[in-house]
């Protein structure tokens, strides 16, 4: 057995920790601190188990259908994946050729390089200020997320519009933290001229479902048909299907929870600022911070994780000094606060 010397040489991408005690203070993977919508639990108290016996609807019409009303769209235009991962798993496939690369922001989501890396494809990294250079060089998919993560920075859909306009290949827009900022970029995924711009979106922030695993995109319907092609047969199951269905509809429940998270955030930042740390201005539903000297970013997320106290640490020359930091409830940001 000969395993590919691509695989052999790739670095795989590396979630945050997921601790198993439970006396922890859990801010280090941007999970939701509130719980789903009540009618998430509705669903899942009086799901039918004989449809556990039945394969899933592979098309996830209902879904679909909820999510093309609520954007103003139409159901063609929706694709649907087993979180948004498998989503940009399936745009590798789809919209790269063998000979192309994949391009992102640098930094931004470490799982993008890793990705290209799974394709056997380069991958470029490019800073805020220089992403008009991925339109040259063979970049057939660049990947933006906004607000962009690990920084928490926005980029104005009129910048992202004006980048796609140039880009001569497909653009994603990954907003999975789109709920927490002031303006997002669904509406260049709708226009009926868009030929190359994709919006994403998961069910794993705001919607407090990171544990049911559902991500959608929405864009031009020859693009959306391309991902039906390569994805697996039934790639989201009925159960996640009906409970993200029941959330998305639920959209009181979602506002509200929105609401206090970007409250705490704005709290959280300026008591940080108040310490002498330096907090990007965030726009999601984390702050990224460099701690004041002499201490540096690896000491202090050594010294909270001595107290169960877990934040993100991303070694390296542009993130090192900075600790990614889940915004979580009062009284989390409290115990993280006292800790410092």
């Amino acid at each position: 057995m000969r395993i590919k010397e691509s695989v052999m040489r790739l670095e795989p991408y590396v979630p945050g920790e997921q601790p198993k005690a439970k006396d922890v203070v859990k801010l280090n993977t941007n999970e939701n601190p509130y719980p789903p919508s009540p009618k998430c639990a509705e669903v899942l108290a009086g799901f039918d188990l004989d449809r556990r016996r039945r394969y899933p609807d592979p098309e996830f019409a209902a879904l679909r259908e909820e999510i093309a009303r609520q954007n103003t769209t139409t159901p063609d235009r929706v694709f649907v994946g087993n979180g948004s991962d498998e989503v940009l798993a399936l745009a590798a496939r789809a919209f790269v050729e063998d000979d192309e690369k994949i391009g992102s922001l640098d930094p931004s989501y470490s799982l993008y390089k890793t990705l290209a890396a799974i394709r056997d494809v380069e991958w470029r990294g490019f800073g805020k200020d220089r992403t008009g250079k991925a339109a040259s060089g063979k970049v057939s998919l660049f990947l933006w997320t906004n607000p962009n993560a690990p920084t928490g920075e926005f980029a104005e859909p009129k910048a992202i519009a004006a980048f796609a306009r140039k880009f001569p290949g497909v653009v994603i827009v990954d907003e999975a933290y789109a709920d927490f900022a002031r303006a997002n970029c669904m509406s260049l995924a709708t226009a009926p001229r868009n030929r190359n711009v994709i919006v994403m979106r998961t069910f794993s922030k705001s919607y407090s479902l990171a544990g049911l695993r559902v991500g959608y995109c929405v864009g031009p319907a020859d693009l959306i048909d391309a991902l039906y092609k390569v994805k697996d047969s039934y790639n989201v199951d009925a159960v996640a299907q009906s409970v993200a269905l029941a959330a998305l509809k639920d959209r009181a429940y979602h506002r509200k929870t929105v609401a206090k998270v970007v409250k705490t955030r704005k709290a959280f930042a300026k008591a940080l600022e108040k310490r002498g740390w330096d907090v990007i201005p965030s726009e999601s539903n984390f702050v990224f911070a460099k701690p004041p000297a002499p201490a540096t970013a690896a000491d202090v997320f050594a010294m909270l994780k001595s107290k169960n106290i877990f934040v993100r640490y991303f070694p390296g020359p542009l993130t090192g000094d900075r600790l990614r930091i889940t915004i979580g409830t009062d009284s989390q940001m409290k115990t993280l606060l006292d800790a410092l």
